[in-house]
């Protein structure tokens, strides 16, 4: 599902309109960014967690050049699904 079927479905549900739902879509991306950027963990109760996890460096291979080049230490985004959510998604 891209964002534009998510606003439509969201805008059919509802019955407000999409440019509003859009705003909605946005801010609350907007604002989990923001928040995982300060290094605070967003909670969704009855769907997930956004985290981050560190990464440690490491020493990774470019196979085309035969080389090795250190990759740093870096926190990637990390997605924990709510007990329900996974176990609604599983039942399908």
């Amino acid at each position: 599902m891209t964002k534009a079927e998510l606003i439509n479905q969201i805008a059919i549900s509802t019955g407000y309109d999409k440019t509003t739902i859009s705003v909605i879509v946005e801010s609350m991306m907007t604002n989990v960014k923001k928040s995982l950027n300060e290094g605070e963990n967003v909670y969704l109760r009855g769907f997930g967690s956004f985290y981050l996890k560190k990464r440690a460096a490491k020493i990774a291979r470019n196979i085309t050049k035969s080389t090795s080049i250190r990759v740093p230490e870096h926190n990637i985004v990390a997605f924990k699904p709510a007990t329900e959510f996974a176990l609604e998604v599983r039942k399908k």
